[in-house]
């Protein structure tokens, strides 16, 4: 019988060349079997998530079907691994899918959504480039290109912000070595939030100033107090407004 022959070996008579097709359609059709319980699986809901990717394993392993429909499993498998938030398998899963079956467009749909889940945006879009490239009419492939580009423009925005957001500290921590002035740890946070030194155009820096009144258990935030001010000048403003403060409240109690 063809189950006793050796590894390698080709078979001589009809009956083990027989035993053979016998053995090759029953992996065939259990593959398909499990293909079909797999996908009822997923249709139950994510607790059944890892008993579907077992079942397309198992079609897998039977290594009884055309590429084709191995390139389905494959991606198939890759589809409950990104309901999973698995994806590095889902983006590995969908690849072995594309090698088996390069027209197998739901896989290239698959490598981008896990590329992009991966913040692998350059890979993701070549994905979707190449899955409108084999289905121009695929929307789901079309617009998930565009979900790329906006994470794309959105992620070198972020980039300039910090990029220019270090520019800006390196010249404020320049200027003040330039200028000699020596800086203590940072206090009362949470009076002054965290507001930080600026420097403008000119080279002047500005800073944010907490005046403590210790006797009256009160205190005023300048948020931007220019070097070259006097402090004469903002206690002035000070006290004006709290001149006009006080004869408002004047006028409200004495109605």
């Amino acid at each position: 019988m063809a189950l006793w022959m050796e590894t390698g070996s080709e078979p001589k008579t009809e009956t083990e060349i027989a035993d053979l097709e016998a053995i090759s359609a029953l992996k065939e059709s259990t593959a398909l079997e499990l293909k079909e319980k797999g996908n009822e699986l997923v249709k139950k809901g994510k607790k059944h998530y890892p008993e579907a990717i077992h079942c397309y394993s198992r079609a897998i392993n039977q290594k009884a079907l055309n590429d084709h429909d191995t390139s389905v499993l494959f991606s198939n498998r890759a589809h409950v691994n990104l309901l999973l938030g698995n994806y590095r398998l889902a983006l590995s899963d969908s690849q072995d899918a594309i090698k088996l079956f390069p027209a197998n467009v739901k896989a290239y749909y698959r490598a981008a959504k896990a590329c992009l889940s991966l913040n692998l945006l350059a890979e993701a879009k070549s994905y979707c480039e190449s899955g409108v490239g084999k289905d121009p009419n695929n929307e789901e492939l079309k617009k998930l290109a565009k979900q790329i580009d906006l994470k794309k423009l959105e992620q070198e925005q972020r980039e300039a912000q910090v990029s220019k957001a270090l520019v800006e500290a390196k010249e404020i921590v320049s200027a003040i070595e330039d200028k000699r002035l020596k800086l203590g740890n940072a206090m009362y946070r949470e009076l002054t939030g965290l507001r930080k030194p600026v420097l403008d155009k000119n080279g002047i820096l500005h800073w944010p100033v907490l005046l403590l009144y210790a006797e009256f258990m009160s205190s005023d935030f300048i948020e931007d107090f220019c070097e070259t001010d006097m402090f004469s000048a903002h206690l002035d403003i000070i006290s004006i407004l709290f001149y006009n403060l006080r004869i408002k409240l004047l006028i409200i109690f004495s109605m």
